[in-house]
C-alpha cells in the first residue's frame, strides 16, 4: 500500500489554542423555552463573555426576531451556540449552517429544565466537549458526549496539535489521497486525510507512538497510553510490519513506506544563519534557507527561532524573516565563546567570530550538538539544533510530596511518581505510602541512610542512562527542604531538573486548626521561621526579633530547643497568645496539642514530640472575629458590579 504525505494543518491555525493573550470567546446563548431563563442567566455569570438572545422580550436579553433566523445569519460569528431548549430547534437552526468540523462552532444544547447539557458539533476542534463538561458543572446536569474517543478514553487525535501546539504532517494512502483531491478547501483535504488514521486508531489497531522529543504533550501522552499504543523512542527500534499506524512527535518527520502515520511537529528547533552583505535576491535566499531544512526533516513549522550576528541585523534577507519569526541577535564575542563542529577562518577575518550559524543555533536552542551541521548556500550558511529542554536526556524532577497523607500529594507529583525510573524519597519525613504508585520496575529508594554524595551518586547513576527520576521530598521541598546542596550539584553538572512544589505542613496546619491564619485587621503576615539550633540564625532574623510584628508565626524544625522558642517569643508576644503544636500533620498518627504561649516547652516535653513537628504561635489560632467584607452585598468588583 503506498503511502502519500500531505503537509497540512488540521487546525483553524497551527498555534496552540490556549494563548494567554487569544482574545475571549465569543459566546451566543441562544434561550429558546422560557423555562431555561434561569438556566441561561446562571450560564451568562459563568461565561460573561456571552450574550443571551431570544425571541421573546426579557430583562437582560437581547430580542431577535426568530432563533432560525438569527443563527444563519450569525453562524460564523460565534465561537460557540449554546442553546437551552429541545434538541429539535437546535437541530433545524443549525442544519443550513454546518460544513465541516474545522471550522463550525461549537454548538451545545441544554434541554430547558436544565437536566441535560448535550454536545452537539465540534466536539473536538471545536471545544464543544469540554464546554459540555463545563456547562454540565455550572448547571449541576449531566454532560452527554458521544465521540467515540470521549467515551473510550482515548486521545483525540484531530485535537493533539491545537491541544499542545503541534503541528501535523500526514502520511496517508493514495485512496486518501484521492479523495483529498476532490476536496474544495484545506479543511475538508485535512478531513479525508485524517479520517483513516482516527478510524485505525479509535478501532484499538496496533499503534507505534514514537516520541523523539519531550514536552508538556508527550509527558501527557505517555501518562494516558491506551492498551494498544506501544512507545519507542528511537525508530530504529520500531519493527513497523507489527503496526497499523505510526503516530509520531518529532521536530524531524519520518515518512514511513506503507503505514499511515501522522507526525506531530512541535516548535523547537533553534536555526542559525550566517548571511553574505546584502545577499539577494531576497524571497529566493529567504525560501532557498528554510528548503534547506528539508534535506534533514525539517519543516518550517518546526522553527522556533533564527538567530545571527547582530552585524546582520539590518539585511533585507533577515527583515524578510522577522515578518514570520523570532529573530535573536548575538555579538561576535558572544558567538566565538561557542565551540563549534566547522569554524573558518574567513568568517573569523571577517566577523570576528570562528562561526555564526552553528553558534548561533547552538546558543539559541542551549544545546551542544546540531542536528544540522552548517550548510552552506551561494550567500549564506545555515545550521539548526533542538531545544536542550526538548531533549530525551535524564531528568530530575524534585517532588513536594506535601505533609504525609498521599492523597494530598498534587496531581501533577502523582504524576511524576508514576513514570519514575528512580524514585528516591526522604525516608525519615516521607511516608513510603507515597511511593506505591511507582510503575512496575522502577527502581524505590530511602535517601535516610544516605550522605549527599551517596544521593546524588545514585541520581547521576540513572541520569546518565537517560532515565526519569523523582526526588521526593516532605512538604514543599522550597520551604526547608535541603534541596540547596543538591541542585548545586545538579547546576556543576549541567543536569536538567525541575521543581514540582507540594503542600507544606504549615497550609496543613491551618486546615487542622480550622483556622484562617490572615485575618483582616487582626493578623494579614505569616512568618515562616525556625528556632536557632545548631544552624546558626541570621542576626536580623532572631525570634524575639520577627514577633514584635505580632504575626501568626509557623516554626519548622524546633520541637527539639522548645523551651528556647517560648522563652525569645515571650519577649514579644503575651504569655496567654493562642499557640498549637502539630505532631505529623495528615499522618494516621496525627496529634495536636493546644494551649497558651507559657505552656509551649511543657506541651513538647510531656507529649515527646520531636521530628515532623510545627508549631504555630499567635491571635490567629481559632479566631473568627474580623471577618472579611469580600462577599457583602455591597463590596463591588470586577465580578460583581
Amino acid at each position: 500500500m503506498k503511502t502519500i504525505r500531505q503537509d497540512i494543518s488540521i487546525m483553524k491555525t497551527d498555534i496552540p489554542v490556549m494563548k494567554a493573550d487569544a482574545p475571549r470567546m465569543k459566546t451566543a446563548i441562544m434561550l429558546v423555552s422560557e423555562a431555561g431563563l434561569a438556566s441561561a442567566r446562571l450560564l451568562l455569570k459563568e461565561f460573561p463573555e456571552a450574550e443571551i438572545f431570544t425571541p421573546r422580550h426579557e430583562d437582560g436579553c437581547t430580542h431577535i426576531e426568530s432563533t432560525g433566523s438569527f443563527t444563519v445569519e450569525n453562524f460564523n460569528r460565534y465561537d460557540t451556540f449554546i442553546f437551552i431548549g429541545a434538541m429539535g430547534i437546535c437541530v433545524r437552526s443549525i442544519a443550513p449552517c454546518v460544513k465541516n468540523k474545522y471550522t463550525d462552532p461549537a454548538v451545545i444544547c441544554v434541554d430547558s429544565t436544565g437536566r441535560y447539557a448535550i454536545s452537539v458539533l465540534s466536539g473536538h476542534i471545536g471545544g464543544a466537549n469540554e464546554l459540555t463538561a463545563a456547562i454540565a458543572g455550572a448547571l449541576g446536569a449531566e454532560p452527554v458526549i458521544t465521540t467515540q474517543s470521549d467515551l473510550t478514553g482515548l486521545w483525540a487525535l484531530d485535537k493533539l496539535p491545537g491541544r499542545f501546539g503541534w503541528f501535523p504532517i500526514l502520511n496517508v494512502d493514495a485512496s486518501a489521497l484521492r479523495l483529498a483531491e476532490l476536496a474544495q478547501t484545506r479543511e475538508e483535504k485535512m478531513k479525508a486525510c485524517m479520517n483513516e488514521p482516527i478510524r485505525l486508531f479509535v478501532s484499538g489497531k496496533p499503534t507505534a507512538l514514537l516520541l523523539e522529543v519531550r514536552d508538556k504533550g508527550t509527558d501527557w501522552l505517555e501518562a494516558h497510553l491506551p492498551p494498544h499504543v506501544e512507545v519507542f523512542y528511537r525508530l530504529k527500534d520500531i519493527e513497523v510490519s507489527r503496526f497499523q499506524l505510526v503516530l509520531c512527535v518529532s521536530p524531524q518527520v519520518h515518512y514511513i513506506e506503507g503505514t499511515p502515520s501522522i507526525c506531530y511537529v512541535p516548535r523547537m528547533v533553534h536555526v542559525g544563519i550566517g548571511l553574505a552583505r546584502q545577499a539577494g535576491p531576497v524571497k529566493e535566499v529567504t525560501e532557498e534557507i528554510l528548503d534547506r531544512l528539508k534535506e534533514y526533516g525539517i519543516p518550517r513549522q518546526a522553527i522556533a527561532s533564527i538567530a545571527t550576528i547582530d552585524a546582520k541585523r539590518d539585511e533585507p534577507v533577515v527583515k524578510s524573516l522577522q515578518k514570520e519569526y523570532d529573530i535573536c541577535f548575538y555579538t561576535a564575542e558572544e558567538l566565538a565563546a561557542t565551540d563549534v563542529p566547522h569554524p573558518s577562518k574567513t568568517v573569523m577575518k571577517h566577523m570576528g567570530t570562528p562561526s555564526v550559524s552553528e553558534a548561533a543555533a547552538l546558543l539559541s536552542s542551549g544545546n551542544s550538538e546540531l542536528i544540522m551541521p552548517k550548510r552552506k548556500g551561494g550567500n549564506y550558511t545555515v545550521a539548526a539544533a533542538i531545544n536542550i529542554r526538548a531533549l530525551r536526556r535524564g531528568h530530575i524532577e524534585i517532588v513536594g510530596a506535601g505533609p504525609g497523607d498521599p492523597d494530598l500529594i498534587s496531581v501533577r507529583g502523582r504524576e511524576m511518581l508514576e513514570k519514575a525510573d528512580l524514585i528516591l524519597y526522604a525516608g525519615s519525613l516521607v511516608p513510603r505510602e507515597l511511593t506505591l504508585c511507582a510503575k512496575p520496575g522502577a527502581t524505590v529508594r530511602s535517601s535516610a541512610s544516605m550522605d549527599l554524595e551517596e544521593q546524588f551518586a545514585l541520581m547521576k547513576e540513572f541520569y546518565d542512562k537517560g532515565k526519569f527520576i523523582v526526588r521526593l521530598h516532605t512538604g514543599d521541598p522550597c520551604i526547608y527542604g535541603a534541596i540547596q546542596e543538591q541542585m548545586n550539584y545538579f547546576d556543576r553538572y549541567g543536569m536538567s531538573y525541575h521543581i514540582t512544589p507540594g503542600i507544606s505542613s504549615f497550609q496543613a496546619a491551618a486546615a487542622a486548626l480550622k483556622s484562617q491564619f490572615t485575618i483582616p485587621e487582626k493578623v494579614q503576615s505569616i512568618i515562616l521561621t525556625r528556632g536557632e539550633g545548631r544552624t546558626p540564625m541570621p542576626e536580623r532574623e532572631k525570634l524575639h526579633l520577627m514577633a514584635r510584628s505580632q504575626s501568626t508565626m509557623c516554626i519548622f524544625l524546633s520541637a527539639g530547643i522548645a523551651e528556647q522558642v517560648q522563652a525569645e517569643l515571650l519577649q514579644e508576644y503575651p504569655e496567654t497568645t493562642p499557640v498549637a503544636v502539630c505532631y505529623h500533620l495528615t499522618w494516621p498518627d496525627e496529634r495536636i496539642f493546644r494551649g497558651e504561649l507559657k505552656d509551649l516547652a511543657r506541651i513538647v516535653k510531656e507529649n515527646n514530640l520531636t521530628l515532623t513537628t510545627m508549631i504555630v504561635v499567635g491571635e490567629a489560632i481559632g479566631n473568627r472575629e474580623g471577618l472579611s467584607r469580600l462577599y457583602a452585598h455591597e463590596f463591588k468588583h470586577l465580578f460583581r458590579k
